[in-house]
């Protein structure tokens, strides 16, 4: 697509797509290695942390660079509160994959899903980041807490299911304070997505199942 008559931070967006998907993808590589991986040679660890930070310069640059084409200031930060919070919460930039299969769908024209399949497709991968993302992080607060019932990985997992579809067994908690604040987070996020995959297939199985002469109400 010609960049003639684009806007500047648009032009800058559609660039930088491709390297901060890769950027995110590593981000979460490197905090996955430093937290499952405790035990890393002092090399591999320093490396490894090397990555991380290297990930996060590059989406504080982003932002910056976003932030000046744009010339709204604070305009900007009020119209990007996702892209705010993730320069603060860079664990839940990892859903910038979203926004990139998003944009390649674009590029090649016409999506191959219609919109039901799209947002069902788009949440459930979005469950999937928050959810390895959450499990990481709170996994990471309990480990070593006294009295935690957290104590391996597989429980943040199961917790982290069981938190995102809002079941909420109770035989896993998190007890430090700042696991229950990664569990009010995944909490909230658990309802948003549910309600995006269960709305969304609600209204394509009425739009399936609807008769043409159910389509408009009698004497309209």
């Amino acid at each position: 697509m010609d960049d003639v008559g684009r806007a500047p931070e648009t032009r800058w967006e559609d660039r930088t797509e491709i390297p901060l998907a890769l950027a995110s993808l590593c981000f979460l590589a490197a905090y996955a290695t430093l937290v499952l991986a405790p035990g890393l040679p002092s090399g591999w660890h320093d490396l490894t942390l090397a990555v991380l930070l290297a990930a996060w310069a590059l989406f504080f640059l982003d932002y910056a660079v976003r932030w000046r084409l744009s010339g709204r200031r604070w305009g900007f930060v009020r119209h990007h509160p996702l892209d705010t919070l993730t320069l603060l919460l860079p664990l839940l930039r990892p859903l910038r994959i979203v926004k990139f299969y998003d944009a390649v769908q674009r590029r090649h024209g016409r999506a191959r899903l219609p919109l039901y399949g799209r947002v069902m497709v788009y949440a459930s991968l979005a469950a999937v980041l928050v959810g390895f993302s959450g499990a990481l992080a709170v996994y990471a607060q309990e480990r070593y807490a006294p009295g935690a019932s957290m104590t391996t990985f597989g429980d943040a997992v199961w917790w982290t299911c069981s938190t995102l579809a809002t079941v909420g067994y109770g035989d896993i908690v998190p007890i430090t304070p700042k696991g229950r604040l990664i569990a009010v987070g995944m909490m909230a996020g658990g309802l948003a997505l549910l309600g995006a995959v269960t709305g969304s297939f609600s209204s394509w199985l009425i739009h399936r199942f609807t008769r043409p002469d159910e389509e408009e109400p009698p004497g309209s």
